[in-house]
């Protein structure tokens, strides 16, 4: 009585539903459609049409409407004869799509009917009217084809006129939406892009067709349309951004102002997504109402309606697809470059103090890996709703086949929501701590780039690689706690499928409802329908998670307040008289106003009338430099007023210089002026260097100057600022770089010259030559101006070390005069790199397709034992959802008619003693029956859920495993390769390697992978049951698989050109930001931040053609793959019906077969796109793979040798060249030529000679840097090339001419390998002058910031002798290392180095006359030869000596 009453409560429910549906999606929708289209008339009625109609549009215009009055009268009419009065509510839909067809037909006749039906809304109403349709359809699977029609018409109608809309849009427009450029021959040829070029992305085919014949250019690529031109894209984010600032000035949100730019377009999509998914759900439908007919089987021609349907329904959805994708793609890549821009602006716009909450590391992070991840946004969040809207949709028509059977599968689904909640908020704590090492990671990545020479000279590139692999190692244990929790989602919501149909199943047999075929295929099709949203979830959780983590780390860096440029110029607030007014003013190198007892700048007061000469003196870390930079305005100005008169030019103590030509880094944007430009270079004694370079002032500089030395690095940054004609010239120690005769030039010719004369020049100096030509000196002592005044009026109380200097470093202006003169007829001033790497490499790229060797290295580094798992696994775990399927279908066919034991016992597991008839089984074996069926259902989802776990977790330790791998191999690869390859090689180009590259290593490669061997085995899952089901489709198989691989192969060519440009267009980006982030404050201070906003527009520009034009490949060939698996479809639906008719020889099984057939052939539309898509997107990021292979590639330097050393060698410190000639490159003159010279162990020996004379090139090839052509070094009787390369550089000590701290402490910095106590450390600290800096830094555990920008380059330079001194070698080479401290520490430190190194070989190579006088012996060179070898006081009585002409014109 109770299971009555309820069978008869579920039978009403049923009956109000269908009515309801009736009513909402029927009568509904219609009436809209009539209201929209009588608004739009009475709107639009005076409107004139004066162009005549085609045949076209009258046929869509008034013979569709025709035909759906007509057929909508008849539907009338029929439900009048046959349903009962009572039902008069369902007459009122054939009357209102009556009143509807009627409604179009007039408004044609009688108003404007380009204006009225060529709406944009009622287009996008039509559209939505097909999810109305496709939801109706499940309502009438018991009405007659009549109604089958109606709806038909009702869709053709909806196409139809938004094709007509985009057609008579054509004309105007060139790409989907907006002219593609707006002049030239490319919007001519766009503008006669056909609209059916436009949906099948037909104008991509010249691009296709140069890609299969030739290697791509950039001048291939389809042109930007202009709505996705960066610099448009960037202002509007920041538009927005700065909205955001007015209205949230504590906190604004990147999200926000991103939705305000890119949220209406955006909800738009939403709109499309939704129809395009809804859509989705006809397929099942159809195919329920197709197998109903085949059981059935009718003689009607109803069969071949709903096949011929769902064929045209598959090609519907893939224009819809392709569209969507499209669409979300643009808006993409407009996300993307408005973000990068935003970042890229922002680190020029903000001061060195705002910026010190940021490493550089973290910063390029934002640009590499956050920027992607905010863009995955458009991605997860329409998934987020579309998802559960998809799942809803498909419950609801699983409801319609079984019930409330399926909310047992719903209660799984239901309960696995906090699992994968829980799990998701522990990948996101995960992904936070990983994105933190990720950052530091890249910022130590970049110190070792940076810094690899220096590295390589102490022995220290090993350590510091291992350090790195330490940092990486802590990396990948949250990268592996990712990875395992996403294989756990993985299994969750893969499983859940399974679980679902076991649940379902079960319950319905159980409720006592016969399972039939419609029933089974239809709800393995709606089934099959929820695996990808029940799989992506996962995903898009992580996504959205990992998106909103980087936009609040990006939304931070952009909360960062921007340098004012205008502050520090305010005529109105200082006299004309005055160049620079600085009263009490006190500043920090923070943004945290907290700070103040830290002062830098302290309580500083200053006046500089415009037109003079300021030179600021001090001792090493007094804040010469600080001063420098607070006049800038790259300190935080916590007290009293900076105020500056005009515009300022910038030099830096460590000069920057830019990747490009040497004019290129002079111009710095401006534009080229001929007479001034040759001055320039005349005046900072370029003029020679240029002349002798190969290309001249076109030779390209490598990246951060590295193929110059460091006097023309720092000449070049002068030529630079006295090209730009400014009113100021802050000049920070240029002339230490230099030798004192170039120095003398520089100082008369530039700095005193016409040039500059009527200018104001403030320079940090030690340089007693410009110190007395001073017309003010300001003396600084921590961080105050302890005096200033004139030269002549300073006590000597104030500055003692200004009366050490001797007669050599003096000039005056008489002899500055003479020597203008003989500087410019001399043409030796020629670094003996410069011509090292004049052309930096341009990037390789392979060509053709990816190699089988890639995929191979990739599976080593994953290892063959779990590749071999993961591939058993996934083809077992197919097979056994195959054999599910197959099982089921078998089962559902016997049980509809009578079956005999053995058919009943093999598959039912039943052992039975008499033939049976399942409807006639009697309770108890019926009950025994369900039972076993459902252990049989269990057994297959065990099977398969324990195959999936173990795929899942196979993936994730293999890919992890991979990963560790590939960074170990590739950072002992780079720290053993020649310093050769990093001065061809911009940092920037091997930083991406370590950030974009590897992060698709880490992340995105597996994930890929994962998803192309599911698709792989899920093809081939189907073939075989398709093939097994209809025996013809054998004869479709080979014409099918011929035009999928000239697809794929036509495609596959062009798509591996135009990954490897997008990785080629990448590279400059980056390299582009990192040069930008270290010169920031010399850009900020020419006021040259558009210049360089505008240059990294254009890198950007040229990235986002190669990825639009990669993307329009894509789906070029994903509709036609869709296309061709639709064909299939039709043609595996229009067979069975065929079949079932028993008109052809060979049978095409039964209807539980043909069912099985089906709900396989119609998942083949999208699973074909998917898989050459995922293959496609596979070999594109095995693309990353190829590139970190090509730098596993490079020379290496021969590391071991044939003698190994035992003892404390060297014990002499006896160092001899014999014949020794070495080159930078084969087509280069040689840098030492045939150079012989021995150095008795235990003398101090100096090394001078012009600017690239070959000087630096003793130590390269003392220290193995460089190999020798021919000769040979000896050091204590030992052949230096017979050592284990790292062992000799080991012993010998090394004080570079550019100071080198990384982040970490003090200690670490001084004593790495912790050979040496705290005592012994301390005891240096002091004989070096440092002790009471270190002290007030907080002592050797003090953290030393990144670069070592904490301490002053003097403090740095005398840091790094300590470190020299710690190593007690017998060998200290000193590069200059007095270059940038005061004069009275020098002679200090020249005693200390005498006290201590006592029996110790020291080689200096000097440009200060004073610091060679009283070595015991000098070595003098001129263009890799030695002129002259002796002692400096012998030389200096020998008038014709080289040294003695030398020290003349020095004076």
């Amino acid at each position: 009585m109770g299971i009555t009453l309820i069978n008869s409560t579920l039978l009403y429910m049923d009956a109000n539903l269908e009515r309801l549906g009736d009513i909402v999606l029927g009568l509904g929708a219609n009436v809209v459609t009539l209201l929209l289209i009588l608004i739009l008339t009475v709107m639009r009625r005076s409107g004139q049409c004066n162009r005549r109609k085609s045949y076209i549009e009258k046929s869509v215009l008034y013979v569709i409407p025709a035909l759906g009055a007509c057929f909508s009268c008849v539907d009338l009419v029929v439900l009048v004869r046959t349903k009962p009065r009572r039902d008069f509510i369902l007459f009122f839909l054939p009357l209102s799509r009556f009143a509807m067809w009627i409604a179009v037909m007039l408004s044609s006749k009688f108003s404007c009917a380009c204006c009225v039906f060529s709406s944009r809304i009622l287009c996008f109403w039509w559209i939505l009217r097909f999810l109305t349709e496709a939801l109706h359809l499940n309502m009438i699977f018991s009405l007659q084809t009549l109604e089958i029609c109606l709806i038909m018409l009702d869709i053709a109608f909806g196409i139809s006129i938004n094709v007509l809309r985009i057609k008579q849009g054509t004309p105007k427009i060139s790409s989907l939406e907006d002219p593609l450029i707006e002049d030239g021959d490319d919007q001519r040829h766009i503008k006669t892009i056909r609209w059916w070029d436009l949906f099948t992305f037909g104008y991509i085919g010249l691009v296709m067709k140069h890609g299969s014949m030739k290697q791509l250019e950039f001048e291939d690529l389809l042109p930007l349309p202009p709505d996705m031109d960066p610099s448009t894209c960037c202002e509007n984010l920041l538009r927005c951004w700065q909205v955001q600032e007015c209205n949230n000035c504590s906190n604004p949100s990147l999200f926000w102002s991103i939705s305000g730019v890119y949220g209406w377009p955006y909800f738009r999509l939403g709109l499309l997504k939704v129809f395009n998914d809804c859509i989705g759900f006809a397929g099942p439908l159809l195919l329920n109402r197709l197998i109903n007919y085949l059981e059935k089987g009718s003689e009607s021609s109803v069969g071949y309606t709903l096949a011929i349907s769902l064929g045209l329904t598959s090609i519907f959805k893939s224009f819809l697809d392709t569209q969507y994708t499209f669409r979300l793609s643009k808006l993409k890549l407009k996300l993307r470059s408005s973000i990068m821009s935003v970042i890229y602006r922002k680190c020029l716009w903000v001061n060195t103090a705002n910026r010190s909450g940021f490493s550089e590391g973290e910063i390029q992070t934002f640009m590499s890996v956050d920027a992607d991840r905010i863009v995955n946004l458009c991605n997860s969040l329409h998934d987020m709703w579309s998802l559960p809207l998809q799942i809803g949709i498909a419950l609801y028509l699983l409801y319609t086949q079984v019930k409330f059977a399926f909310l047992s599968g719903l209660a799984i689904t239901i309960l696995l929501i906090p699992v994968n909640k829980w799990i998701s908020v522990l990948i996101a704590s995960a992904t936070e701590k990983m994105m933190k090492l990720k950052d530091e990671r890249i910022r130590k990545t970049g110190e070792l780039l940076t810094n690899i020479r220096t590295l390589k000279m102490y022995g220290w590139d090993n350590w510091f690689a291992n350090w790195l692999k330490e940092t990486r190692a802590t990396e990948v244990t949250h990268l592996a706690t990712r990875k395992y929790l996403d294989a756990w989602c993985v299994f969750f919501w893969a499983t859940t499928p399974t679980l679902f149909s076991l649940c379902t199943f079960g319950l319905f047999a159980l409720m006592g409802h016969q399972l039939d075929a419609a029933t089974v295929f239809t709800c393995l099709a709606l089934f099959n329908s929820l695996i990808s949203p029940l799989n992506s979830f996962p995903w898009v959780i992580n996504g959205l998670i990992d998106a909103f983590i980087s936009t609040r780390r990006v939304s931070k860096f952009l909360r960062c307040l921007e340098h004012n440029k205008d502050s520090s110029i305010d005529s109105g607030l200082i006299s004309e008289d005055l160049a620079l007014l600085v009263e009490d003013a006190s500043c920090i190198w923070s943004n945290n106003v907290e700070e103040e007892n830290n002062l830098t700048i302290k309580h500083v007061s200053l006046r500089v009338p415009k037109g003079s000469f300021v030179a600021i003196i001090g001792e090493v870390g007094s804040g010469k430099t600080s001063l420098l930079n607070s006049l800038l305005g790259e300190m935080q100005c916590v007290h009293g007023s900076i105020l500056l008169n005009g515009s300022v030019a910038y030099v830096p103590q460590v000069p920057w210089i830019l990747s490009g030509t040497l004019r290129e880094n002079i111009l710095f944007g401006k534009n080229f002026d001929s007479k001034r430009y040759f001055d320039t270079l005349s005046a900072c004694a370029l003029d020679v260097d240029i002349s002798l370079m190969v290309g001249g002032d076109m030779a390209f500089i490598g990246d951060k100057g590295l193929n110059l030395s460091g006097g023309q690095r720092a000449r070049l940054a002068l030529a630079r600022a006295i090209y730009q004609g400014s009113d100021m010239y802050l000049l920070d120690d240029v002339l230490s770089a230099v030798d004192s005769q170039v120095g003398c030039w520089i100082l008369q010719s530039a700095l005193l010259g016409p040039l500059l004369n009527k200018k104001t020049r403030i320079m940090c100096t030690h340089n007693i030559q410009a110190i007395s030509c001073a017309d003010m000196v300001v003396v600084m002592d921590k961080g105050k101006v302890k005096w200033s005044g004139t030269v002549t009026d300073m006590p000597r109380s104030i500055s003692p070390s200004f009366s050490l200097s001797n007669e050599f470093d003096m000039s005056s202006s008489k002899h500055l005069t003479k020597r203008k003169e003989s500087l410019s007829i001399k043409k030796d001033d020629v670094d003996e790199v410069s011509e090292a790497a004049d052309i930096v490499k341009v990037e390789e790229r392979k060509e053709g397709r990816v190699e089988v060797t890639v995929y191979r290295n990739y599976a080593v580094f994953s290892g063959w034992f779990i590749t071999i798992i993961i591939l058993v696994s996934a083809v077992l775990m197919q097979a056994s959802r195959n054999g599910n399927d197959l099982w089921l279908s078998y089962w559902v066919d016997k049980t509809g008619r009578g079956v005999t034991q053995n058919s009943t016992s093999f598959y039912l597991v039943i052992p039975c003693q008499k033939t049976i008839r399942f409807n006639s089984i009697s309770l108890h074996y019926r009950a025994k029956l369900l039972l076993i069926l459902q252990m049989v259902l269990c057994i297959f989802c065990i099977i398969n859920s324990i195959l999936t776990l173990v795929r899942a977790f196979s993936f994730a330790f293999g890919g992890l495993k991979a990963a560790v791998r590939v960074h170990s191999a590739l950072i002992c690869k780079l720290v053993n390769a020649p310093t050769q390859f990093f001065d061809q090689t911009p940092s920037g180009r091997i930083l991406n390697r370590f950030s974009s590259d590897l992060y698709t290593i880490d992340d995105s490669l597996p994930f890929i992978l994962n998803i192309l061997l599911a698709n792989f085995v899920g093809l081939l899952g189907i073939v075989v049951v398709l093939s097994y089901v209809q025996v013809l489709f054998l004869f479709l198989l080979l014409p099918f698989w011929y035009i999928y691989s000239k697809l794929q192969l036509f495609y596959r060519s062009t798509s591996r050109e135009l990954r490897r440009l997008d990785s080629v267009s990448r590279s400059p980006i980056y390299a582009s930001f990192t040069e930008t982030l270290d010169g920031s404050s010399t850009i900020r201070a020419f006021k040259s931040e558009e210049h360089f906003v505008s240059r990294f527009i254009d890198h950007l520009t040229l990235y986002q053609r190669t990825s639009y034009s990669e993307i329009i490949a894509s789906l070029w060939l994903s509709l036609r793959l869709q296309l061709l698996g639709a064909m299939i479809v039709l043609f595996v639906a229009v067979m069975a019906v065929i079949g079932s008719r028993g008109n052809f020889p060979i049978s095409f099984g039964t209807p539980g077969l043909v069912g099985l057939a089906l709900s396989y052939a119609a998942p083949l539309v999208s699973l074909l796109g998917s898989f050459l898509t995922s293959f496609t997107e596979t070999e594109k990021e095995m693309v990353s793979v190829e590139r970190v292979l090509q730098y596993m590639d490079v020379p290496q330097e021969e590391v071991s040798g044939r003698q190994s050393l035992n003892g404390k060698w060297p014990v002499q410190g006896l160092v001899e060249f014999h014949n020794v000639t070495m080159r930078y490159s084969s087509a280069l003159p040689p840098a030492l030529n045939h150079i012989s010279f021995t150095i008795q162990g235990g003398i101090q020996v100096g090394v001078i000679g012009r600017t690239g004379a070959g000087k630096s090139s003793i130590l390269n090839a003392l220290f193995r840097l460089t190999p020798v052509c021919s000769g040979h070094i000896m050091v204590d009787g030992v052949n230096i090339n017979h050592l284990p390369i790292r062992e000799l550089r080991s012993r010998l000590a090394v004080v570079p001419q550019s100071p080198f701290l990384f982040q970490g402490s003090l200690r670490e910095n001084l004593d790495p390998l912790g050979l040496s106590e705290d005592w012994r450390i301390w005891e240096i600290l002091e004989k070096c002058k440092v002790k009471a800096e270190v002290e007030s830094a907080g002592g050797l555990d003090s953290n030393v910031k990144e670069s070592g920008c904490s301490f002053s380059v003097g403090q740095r330079q005398l840091l790094c002798l300590a470190r020299a001194l710690l190593k007690s070698s017998k060998i200290l080479c000193l590069d200059e290392c007095t270059a940038n401290i005061d004069v009275h520490t020098a002679s200090l430190l020249h005693n200390t180095i005498s006290s201590e190194c006592q029996g110790v070989t020291v080689i200096t190579i000097a440009h200060r006359i004073s610091t060679v006088l009283d070595l015991d012996s000098i070595l003098i060179l001129d263009r890799g030869i030695l002129v002259e070898q002796g002692k400096p006081q012998h030389l200096l009585r020998d008038d014709d000596s080289a040294f003695s002409n030398f020290v003349r014109a020095s004076k």
